[in-house]
C-alpha cells in the first residue's frame, strides 16, 4: 500500500480556508487532518465541530478529528454529527476501558477510531486497545503548535508498533520529504503534514514529494 499524505490545516490560511482545502484535495491529499485542542490538555486552542462542519461542506475527501483535548469521549458525537469520518483520541487524556467502549459505539457506525500517544509515551499504554482500534497515531513532536522540529527518536517506537500491531500507523509532528523516507521505511502509512504543505510554493509538489519518499 502506498503512503497516504493528509495535510494538517492547523498550518493552513484560516482567511481562505475553502480555498486551501481545495487546493491540496486537487494537489492529491488522501485525507484532511484537523488538529482539535482545547488549551487544557495541550497548550493551545483551536476549532471546534462547527468549523468541521463547515470544511465538510467543501470536500469529499475523507475527515480525520484529531482530539487533543480532555475526555474527548464527550465531543465525538458532535465531531461525527459534523463530518469527521476519522477521529482520533489521546491516551494521556483517555483510558483504555474507554477506548474500548467507543470502539464498539463507533465502529459498527462506520467510523473509523484511533489512538494517539504522545513521544514519551511508551507502547505499553496502548497495548490493549490495538486489537478495538482501526488506526494508530503516533505523534513525533510534543502536540500544540505546528512548525516544532522532527524528533527522531520516535522512530524505532514506530518500528516496533509496526511489529505487533496490523492495522493503520499515521504519524504526525515535523515530517517534511527528508524524514518521511525513514518514517516510511519503519512501517508508517498515513503522513500528517502541515507547515511543510502549507507553507511550500507548491503543494502538489509538496505532496508528491512526500509520496515519492
Amino acid at each position: 500500500m502506498s503512503v497516504k499524505i493528509a495535510p494538517s490545516i492547523l498550518a493552513a490560511d484560516f482567511t481562505n480556508l475553502e480555498k486551501e482545502i481545495r487546493k491540496v484535495e486537487q494537489a492529491g491529499a488522501d485525507l484532511i487532518h484537523i488538529d482539535v485542542m482545547d488549551g487544557n490538555f495541550v497548550p493551545n486552542i483551536t476549532i471546534g465541530p462547527c468549523v468541521v462542519k463547515d470544511i465538510r461542506k467543501v470536500t469529499r475527501l475523507p475527515l480525520e478529528a484529531h482530539l487533543m483535548i480532555k475526555h474527548p469521549e464527550r465531543f465525538i458525537g458532535d465531531f461525527v454529527k459534523a463530518g469527521s469520518d476519522m477521529v482520533t483520541v489521546h491516551i494521556e487524556a483517555i483510558s483504555a476501558l474507554k477506548i474500548k467502549s467507543l470502539a464498539k459505539e463507533w465502529r459498527p457506525r462506520g467510523i473509523k477510531l484511533g489512538v494517539s500517544l504522545n513521544p514519551a509515551t511508551p507502547l505499553s499504554r496502548i497495548k490493549g486497545v490495538l486489537s478495538c482500534v482501526d488506526f494508530v497515531l503516533v505523534m513525533t513532536v510534543v502536540p500544540g503548535f505546528s512548525g516544532q522540529k522532527f524528533m527522531p527518536q520516535v522512530v524505532p517506537k514506530i518500528k516496533k508498533l509496526r511489529s505487533v500491531f496490523r492495522g493503520v500507523i499515521a504519524v504526525d509532528g515535523g515530517i517534511n520529504d527528508t524524514v518521511a523516507r525513514d518514517l516510511i521505511r519503519a512501517g508508517a502509512d498515513i503522513l500528517a503534514a502541515a507547515s511543510f504543505i502549507f507553507g511550500s510554493a507548491d503543494y502538489k509538489e509538496a505532496i508528491e514529494r512526500l509520496k515519492n519518499a
